[in-house]
């Protein structure tokens, strides 16, 4: 493990006013929102389609790392290129999703467990061989009645930081993504409490695996209210609720947190990025990123289509979103941005 290496890699992902082009869906819920479309599920339209992504120009000029399925690590561009390369070529690190999915989590009815620690060292090793710099791990936390149990919380930040200690170990960045879901009713209020508590436990953890919290990047919620919620808070509201929420939570020597957008509409994900880099940017120890996939994709997949003809257009889109939450970061972004 060369640690300095591994610092190094986590540093450049959250560089700048970047962030993480996140195209790791599942071949699942890949089909689920080609169907959505009518766009054909098959392997050969999710290779058309990623390598839309990935083949947009100018895409490295505001994402700095992209996060690939097993699928996707392994496909080429119909000219024969792996998509490892031509993201190595274009400036843009590449990343894999590691875990294997959720499942029931026993006799915790509502709760899930995210699977894929067994044989991980050896995956892990594999995505290193095929040019992966760095990884992810999900996690999930439904907040109801009597949930998330400590059980869950407990369950799920242990191997978070286990597999976070297998990535570094292979020189591999370990990106760790404790998710507080949106669905239900709760305030404000609740999901700060539960969010705090989901990564007071993930770092607890996290040091008793000795993981290098320099090279590291958290991927977390933002602080939002339910779904299902009657009050739903304002943009400056939910950017005061995350930032202090994490400054409570997450230690100075971790060098950059990487929200994920968790189904929220594109363009409020921006919204409440860019108040968080208005009202709190001069006062945190850590780089604050984007890591979406729907809140960067969904508008470039719709124009796409699975149309030959669209693709200038979808990459058009996405490139837009792109510096939509590029200006995001830096605290320059306007709701005008969207029609300029």
């Amino acid at each position: 493990m060369n640690i300095q290496a591994l610092i190094n890699t986590a540093s450049a992902l959250v560089a700048g006013d970047k962030g993480l082009l996140a195209m790791d869906e599942s071949t699942p819920t890949c089909n689920k929102r080609f169907a959505a479309l009518g766009i054909p599920q098959d392997e050969e339209m999710r290779r058309d389609y990623r390598a839309l992504l990935i083949t947009t120009p100018g895409l490295s000029a505001g994402i700095s790392g992209a996060i690939l399925s097993d699928e996707t690590i392994r496909q080429r561009t119909k000219e024969g290129t792996s998509f490892v390369n031509v993201l190595i070529d274009s400036g843009i690190l590449p990343g894999i999703k590691v875990d294997l999915g959720l499942k029931d989590m026993a006799e915790h009815p509502g709760e899930k467990i995210t699977e894929g620690l067994d044989g991980l060292r050896e995956r892990l090793m594999e995505y290193a061989e095929l040019g992966a710099r760095f990884a992810k791990w999900r996690a999930v936390f439904t907040i109801g009645e009597g949930t998330p149990s400590q059980s869950c919380i407990e369950t799920n930040a242990q191997d978070l930081a286990r597999y976070a200690a297998l990535c570094q170990e292979v020189g591999l960045v370990p990106v760790v993504e404790p998710e507080v879901l949106m669905d239900g009713a709760h305030t404000l209020e609740q999901c700060s409490a539960v969010t705090e508590e989901v990564l007071h436990e993930v770092f607890r953890h996290l040091y008793a695996q000795s993981v290098i919290l320099e090279a590291i990047i958290l991927k977390p919620n933002m602080v939002l209210p339910g779904l299902a919620c009657s009050e739903q808070d304002s943009a400056n509201e939910i950017a005061d609720a995350t930032v202090t929420c994490l400054l409570q939570a997450v230690p100075v020597a971790v060098p950059g947190i990487a929200f994920l957008s968790g189904g929220q509409p594109a363009e409020l994900a921006t919204l409440r990025l860019n108040a968080m880099s208005v009202r709190c940017k001069s006062r945190l120890p850590w780089a604050l990123a984007f890591s979406f996939a729907r809140a960067l994709q969904q508008p470039a997949l719709e124009i796409w289509a699975g149309q030959a003809t669209q693709v200038v257009a979808a990459q058009s889109a996405l490139i837009h979103r792109i510096r939509c939450n590029q200006a995001a970061r830096r605290g320059d972004y306007h709701s005008t941005d969207e029609h300029s």
